[in-house]
Parts: structure tokens; C-alpha cells; sequence
């Protein structure tokens, strides 16, 4: 059998916090990476916005430093990077000037809920309420979507008006503002999205896989700003000077839970679980779009190539995950960095019966309550940082268990191995926890960031350096991984399971709460 020839596979994984360049080689090693954080602002309570602009710089640093990594270590990247590919945090919105190429205001978050009462208008006024666009989009009416966030912008920002009417607004989530900038900018830079990231606008039909009219039409948004709709695996353009890397081609491109089930090989009838900034469940239904009856969102999983059959996925949301202990670290300070949460949950057997829902922005999946918001309750004299940081912990875990339940009925599908990966899952608490809530095994990959290794397969794929047979002949799984078995007694887990759900009917309408 014929040697390959030699190449490398760069991947962008933008995420909601910081931005990673990584390089790979053929066997997936990873040969040189880069991460860098940006800020997040916070202008009132429940909002959340970007820079685009530091994003785009961020990009340019982690691309220039994992590169020289590289090739201090004695790789020849320049000669043998064959394509990018790209993945990145979801339903962030921007719509920026086709002329200037600049912002017309920051990108509103994922997370952000702003548009509440957008949502609660648009509930009143179409005949099939908080599901209306569900047959067309498979997604409900949400302040989690893109479409409410340029419901918004359309309303509450002059610039965007203005430039709408002209013909001169752009709008895309943030892998559209990158490819835009990276293929050229204003001088020609390809205005394209993909197929998962349109999914999460509310403005695709996942049936036809294009922009829906009549959903157009209905929320009055110019089908003139929106992006051409591509694969997940084509190539794309070329990535054009003004960046550290120049002529390779942009070859994949997947929103960041989608690279992920692509990164773990999740086939049909598989599931993932991703702890990141928030935490995010998909099941690849295959071919067939599965419509949830309790609570999970209809989306695409995968379209690995333009002629390539389209895999569906119910997913499962959930807001703040990893963010919780952001918070307790930069709002709180009971933690100076995210590793120090474990060593200090470790000091107790337990969260002392405290339990932390944390709905600061509401409450995505199964319960989609933006009336929510975060409590702690069962606290005592006897409480101490131990607890909290615990209960903290218990608090993403039993997130999961809420999805996954609603998952099990909607597909049938049995109590099996968990597949997880994200940066949280470094934490082997959090992960025992896990298991200990499910009552089943997590197994957790040696290379815990799989949206980017997601990204870097999509674009091999596109280019032939892998086949799709060798990406998923693994099944995801490698005797590396590390499997974490359930040990808590069935009574103590259903009585915790008990405990929780009355935690998250205390966090419903308190929205409106006087300060």
C-alpha cells in the first residue's frame, strides 16, 4: 500500500471565550496549537456581547504563534499545511457594513436574552405560539436563536437600519465574519455559512436545507443580508493576505457541537455531551428528523460534503455550564483559576445538601424558561466554599441527566455509555458525578477538545487527506480513554435526582424580580 504524502490539517475553534489555532498531523497529533481569551461584556443584566474585532485579532495571534510552534519543533508548515477548517461558538450574531467591513455593533452572544420580550410579541402574534417555526426549523421561538437577535439589532440600532436599507448590511454568525474577513474582507471576501450554523438561525428549513421564505417573510427579515449556505466539507475560497497564513484553502466548516459529534464519529443512534462554556447533548437521528415532545431541539448533526447525505440530531442546550465556575472564580473569587474548583470540592463528601441551579440568563433545555433565574438554596451555618464549589459541580451533571432523560424518550434510546469531551471534562470529579447521576459509564477521549479535531476532519475530508470510512472506523472510542463507573447507591441518586427538580422549580418566575 502506497505511503500518503505528508500533510498537515490546520483547525480554527472559536469558541465563546477564547479562540485556539491548532495544527494537526495525519495521525490527528496535534503539532502545534495556540489558545488566547478576549473579552466578554456585560452592558446590562442578560446581556452578553463581543468585539468582533478582537475576535478576528484573536484569530491572527493563535494562527501566528501555533504556527512558529510548529516549526520551532522542526515541522515543515509552511510547505505542508493543506487546508483549514473551522468551527465556532453558534447563534452569536453580527451584521457588519459591506463596505467599511466594519461592525455595526458588537455580536450579540448565544446566551444573551435581550430579546425576551421580542419572543413573548412574536408568541402572541402567529397562531402557533412558542412552536410556530417548529415544522420549518425545528427550533422554538427563543431568545437563544439568531433570527430574534436581528429582530433586535433591526429595531434598537440606527447603523443596522440604515444599512439594511441601503443594501450594505451583512449579517452572519461568527464563522461567517471569519471566512468573510479571511477570504478577502472588502475586496471580494466570500459571504458564506454552513449548513449546521444556518440551522441555528431559525431561518433554514432543515428539510430543503436553504432559507426559508415564508419564515422570511413573516419576521420581515431581507433575505439580502444572509450568507450562501455550503456543507460542512467543501472547500470554500482560499484564505487571502493580511493573515499569517496565506493561499491555503478554508476546507470545513461546522458550528461547535456539530465538529464535535463529527470529532467523536458519532454515527446514528450515538450521543455526545460537550461541557464547555455552556454544555450541549446532540443524538445523530441519521437521515430521519426525530421531533422532540419533550423539550429537545430538532437540528442537523452533519453534511460531510455537497452531494453527501444529511444526518439530523435532537439536541439538548444547556446555557451555563463551565460559565458557573467562571463565575464563582470571576465574580465571587472563591476560586483563583478553573482547575483550583476540583481540589476544593474534594474537601467535602458532599454539597452538604446545597443545591445550585444556575439560570442566570435562563433556562434552555428541557425546561426553555427565560423567566428563570440562578438560586442556591439548602444553605446552612455548616455551608462552607467546599459545598458551593460541589454543589456547583452537581449542578452541570444534573443538567445533563435532564437532557438526556427527555433524549431517551424521544428516540427510545437506553441507558448506555456516555461519549464527553470539552475542557470541563479535565475535571475527574465532575466526571465521576456524572456517572454517579446517570447510573452509567461516561467515557471520556484522550484528546478532550474534539471540535477542533471535528473542524480539522471536515477539511481533510474535503481535500482527501482522510476518507470518511477512516474518521469513523474508530467509533470515536480509542483504549486511551478513560471510563468513569457509576458508585452511588440507586436509593441516594433518585433522592438527589428529587432534590434537583425542586431546586429548578424554585428559579421560575423570578425574572421580574425589584432590585
Amino acid at each position: 500500500m502506497a505511503k500518503k504524502e505528508v500533510a498537515f490539517i490546520g483547525a480554527i475553534d472559536q469558541g465563546t471565550t477564547s479562540t485556539r489555532f491548532i495544527i494537526y498531523d495525519q495521525d490527528t497529533k496535534c503539532i502545534g496549537s495556540h489558545q488566547v481569551e478576549f473579552t466578554q461584556f456585560y452592558p446590562e443584566a442578560g446581556w452578553v456581547e463581543h468585539n468582533p474585532l478582537e475576535i478576528l485579532e484573536s484569530v491572527k495571534i493563535c494562527m501566528a504563534k501555533a504556527m512558529d510552534k510548529a516549526t520551532a519543533d522542526g515541522h515543515n508548515v509552511d510547505g505542508l499545511l493543506k487546508a483549514v477548517g473551522l468551527t465556532n461558538q453558534r447563534e452569536t450574531t453580527l451584521i457588519w457594513s459591506k463596505s467599511t467591513g466594519l461592525p455595526l455593533y458588537n455580536a450579540i452572544v448565544w446566551m444573551d436574552v435581550r430579546t425576551s420580550a421580542i419572543c413573548r410579541k412574536l408568541e402572541k402574534e402567529f397562531s402557533g405560539g412558542r412552536t410556530h417555526f417548529v415544522d420549518t426549523c425545528g427550533l422554538p421561538i427563543s431568545t437563544y436563536f439568531s433570527a430574534l437577535k436581528i429582530l433586535w439589532l433591526l429595531e434598537n440600532v440606527d447603523a443596522v437600519k440604515q444599512a439594511v436599507k441601503t443594501g450594505d448590511a451583512l449579517f452572519g454568525t461568527i464563522d461567517t465574519w471569519l471566512i468573510w474577513n479571511l477570504t478577502g474582507g472588502i475586496n471580494g471576501g466570500l459571504h458564506v455559512t454552513d449548513v449546521s450554523n444556518a440551522s441555528r438561525t431559525m431561518l433554514m428549513n432543515i428539510k430543503t436545507l436553504d432559507w426559508d421564505k415564508a419564515t422570511l417573510e413573516a419576521l420581515k427579515i431581507s433575505p439580502g443580508i444572509l450568507p450562501k449556505i455550503v456543507s460542512n466539507s467543501e472547500v470554500i475560497g482560499k484564505i487571502e493576505k493580511g493573515w499569517p497564513i496565506t493561499g491555503i484553502p478554508i476546507a470545513g466548516c461546522l458550528g461547535d457541537q456539530h465538529a464535535a459529534m463529527v470529532g467523536q464519529a458519532c454515527r446514528k443512534g450515538e450521543a455526545k455531551s460537550t461541557y464547555g462554556t455552556g454544555a450541549f447533548i446532540l443524538l445523530n437521528t441519521g437521515e430521519e428528523i426525530v421531533k422532540s415532545k419533550h423539550g429537545l431541539l430538532t437540528t442537523l448533526a452533519y453534511k460531510l460534503g455537497p452531494n453527501a447525505p444529511t444526518n439530523y440530531a435532537l439536541e439538548g442546550s444547556i446555557a451555563i455550564a463551565g460559565a458557573a465556575v467562571q463565575w464563582l472564580r470571576d465574580s465571587l473569587g472563591i476560586i483563583k483559576s478553573a482547575k483550583e474548583i476540583e481540589e476544593l470540592a474534594l474537601k467535602v463528601e458532599s454539597a452538604g445538601g446545597v443545591y445550585f441551579v444556575p439560570a442566570f440568563n435562563g433556562l434552555f433545555a428541557p425546561w426553555w424558561r427565560d423567566d428563570a433565574r440562578g438560586v442556591c438554596i439548602g444553605i446552612t451555618r455548616f455551608t462552607n466554599r467546599s459545598h458551593i464549589a460541589r454543589a456547583v459541580l452537581e449542578s452541570m451533571c444534573f443538567q445533563v441527566k435532564d437532557v438526556l432523560d427527555s433524549m431517551h424518550k424521544d428516540a427510545s434510546q437506553k441507558d448506555g455509555k456516555q461519549k464527553v469531551d470539552g475542557g470541563a471534562t479535565v475535571n475527574n470529579l465532575l466526571m465521576q458525578i456524572q456517572a454517579d447521576l446517570l447510573g452509567s459509564p461516561v467515557v471520556r477521549p484522550a484528546d478532550i477538545e474534539t471540535t477542533a479535531l471535528g473542524a480539522a476532519y471536515a477539511a481533510g475530508l474535503a481535500i482527501g487527506v482522510w476518507k470518511e470510512g477512516e474518521i469513523f472506523a474508530s467509533g470515536g472510542t480509542s483504549k486511551t480513554d478513560t471510563t468513569f463507573r457509576p458508585n452511588l447507591e440507586e436509593s441516594l441518586r433518585k433522592k438527589k435526582l428529587e432534590s434537583w427538580g425542586k431546586a429548578v422549580e424554585r428559579t421560575f418566575d423570578l425574572a421580574d424580580l425589584s432590585i
